[in-house]
């Protein structure tokens, strides 16, 4: 008998937890429990949030074991292109934990081979597909191939996994207007504003 959770495909995996519903005191009981654990997992949040954004949802993958090892935070607005809603998931993770590969929708625990395939899809030209700063630091992000209802980018901040998975696949434009990144635990805007649950979060979508 052992207290992990299983996935099919993937082995033993993290449990995932999801808040119910957003607000400033839902944010600050995750960001206590992450303080309890040794090697802090950032928590990413647009900041300033774009026009017309708002965040709605949080959440993170750990047990008391093992402690937080990836985190989750769902924010909603205006579709840069289609003008229509667009959701965007922001995950921070450990390597090994597979939360980021599964909102996107790609195989594997990791997505290292996905990054090594979208720069070689850039024919000796390996720019990035997106360029915004995390923690105050300049951050490349690659496009990775994932499901066509979702776009998916992948990078590295504060020596772990960055994701950022938009839904529609349109709604990535997102990431082209000039997105700040904030690591919550260094400190909660007291302006950030909160919406009704995201459901792709929720995993109702």
């Amino acid at each position: 008998m052992h207290s992990d959770w299983r996935c099919d495909n993937c082995g033993d995996v993290p449990p995932f937890h999801v808040a119910e519903h957003i607000s400033t005191d839902i944010v600050d009981s995750m960001l206590s429990r992450q303080a309890a654990t040794a090697e802090r997992t950032p928590f990413w949040c647009p900041w300033p949030l774009p026009a017309g954004w708002m965040v709605t949802g949080a959440g993170w993958a750990g047990d008391d074991r093992t402690g937080v090892r990836a985190t989750a935070l769902a924010c909603s607005g205006p579709d840069p292109l289609g003008g229509g809603p667009a959701d965007v998931v922001l995950i921070a993770e450990q390597p090994g934990v597979g939360l980021g590969t599964r909102f996107a929708g790609i195989p594997g625990l990791d997505p290292g081979h996905l990054v090594a395939d979208a720069l070689a899809d850039g024919h000796g030209h390996p720019g990035p597909h997106a360029k915004i700063r995390a923690g105050g630091h300049p951050t490349p992000l690659w496009c990775v191939k994932s499901p066509e209802d979702r776009s998916a980018y992948v990078s590295e901040a504060k020596g772990m996994w960055l994701y950022a998975i938009a839904w529609p696949a349109s709604a990535g434009y997102f990431l082209a207007e000039h997105v700040e990144l904030h690591d919550l635990s260094e400190g909660v805007p007291p302006e950030l504003v909160y919406g009704a649950p995201s459901p792709y979060l929720q995993g109702k979508a």
